[in-house]
């Protein structure tokens, strides 16, 4: 491979929607335990893999940076049940795009970097400049106020159209708030439907 030129495998386009549609799927948080963790000789624990993803992410993006001519510092992290990376820096608003596009594109990019290296599907999340994190406050807001509407009328909301990590968000809370979701609707138009309890 040439020197600065960034690779990854491509997945069928069925095989990119199955990796999407991960980020829906409920978290299953590592929760922490007395008891001895029983890992198989030779290979790492969950935790050491999803840390691991962190690394080859964080090298992936590094090389990016490089070829793009960005400053950006990497910070990486497990959240949960997924490995974490995220880049801060000055002005880092075209890796974000409108509505995050590109940032949705280069996290998929990311994903198909770790396959490549490990050979298995990855959940990791990548954040911008706190992009993901303001969002996810605003659509924790909107959730939160779809919910107490379901409560109130007592019939199923519709929400608008959105991408599998706003989705997720949202089920997230909904499923706090004791109530159930569920995503309907094609690709790029898929949506979230709250169900009154």
């Amino acid at each position: 491979m040439a020197e600065g030129t960034v690779t990854a495998d491509l997945l069928t386009e069925a095989e990119l929607e199955r990796a999407m549609d991960l980020d829906e799927a409920p978290a299953e948080p590592i929760e922490p335990s007395d008891e001895p963790v029983e890992v198989e000789e030779g290979r790492p624990s969950r935790v050491e893999r999803l840390e691991q993803e962190g690394d080859i992410a964080a090298d992936y993006l590094e090389e990016l940076l490089d070829i793009a001519d960005l400053d950006g510092d990497l910070d990486m992290d497990v959240e949960g049940d997924r490995a974490a990376v995220s880049i801060v820096g000055a002005d880092l608003s075209q890796l974000v795009g409108r509505d995050g596009e590109v940032l949705e594109a280069l996290q998929e990019l990311v994903r198909l970097a770790v396959y490549r290296e490990t050979g298995e599907r990855s959940r990791l999340m990548l954040d911008i400049s706190g992009y993901r994190a303001e969002k996810r406050a605003e659509l924790v807001e909107v959730a939160r106020e779809a919910v107490d509407r379901v409560r109130t009328e007592g019939a199923p909301v519709a929400m608008e159209p959105m991408s599998a990590f706003e989705r997720k968000v949202v089920h997230d809370e909904v499923k706090a708030a004791g109530l159930t979701s569920e995503s309907d609707g094609m690709e790029p138009r898929r949506y979230v439907v709250i169900q009154p309890s």
